[in-house]
């Protein structure tokens, strides 16, 4: 089996999975460039142990908004409607994507604007991509979790709602 297909049933039946499963199976999978990840993507963790796993979902987090370059939603949650809204607060600002040397491999890496966070990403196929959450005061073994692109989307991207 591939590491995308295998990282493909981790997200179609998910299980925890040891980070350094995880871990091997970033390193395999192809770098993206910062166009492929222009638009909206769902999201979702792939459970390892870490102490994130469930935070995103306790956030109401739907996913990320790759509007341009400079101009990223990087924690679009849904309110208590079902909304879509940039959250700011959690995320402490919004990012921008760079490419970035990730363990000897350059791919699209987002930075958050308010804080010392950076998520590489790579891809499992053309409407998939795999992340993981690395910063200067995070520490392996790191949290992964993957964006899938959101077929209602178009590439602009963004939040219909205001940001919060």
């Amino acid at each position: 089996m591939t590491a995308a297909q295998t990282v493909r049933g981790l997200i179609d039946e998910p299980r925890p999975s040891d980070p350094d499963e995880l871990a091997r199976l970033f390193a395999q999978l192809e770098p993206v460039s910062i166009d492929f990840l222009f638009g909206d993507w769902r999201g979702g963790e792939l459970l390892s142990g870490h102490p994130m796993d469930g935070a995103l979902g306790k956030a109401r987090w739907y996913g990320k908004s790759f509007r341009s370059a400079v101009d990223v939603q990087p924690l679009v949650c849904l309110d208590e409607n079902g909304v879509k809204f940039s959250n700011v607060a959690l995320g402490k600002g919004e990012a921008t994507l760079r490419l970035i040397d990730f363990e000897g491999r350059v791919t699209a890496s987002m930075v958050y604007d308010g804080q010392p966070v950076i998520d590489h990403f790579v891809k499992v196929d053309d409407d998939t991509v795999m992340g993981i959450m690395t910063g200067k005061q995070l520490v392996a073994p790191y949290f992964y979790f993957y964006l899938e692109r959101d077929p209602g989307s178009n590439t602009g991207g963004g939040c219909a709602e205001a940001v919060r």
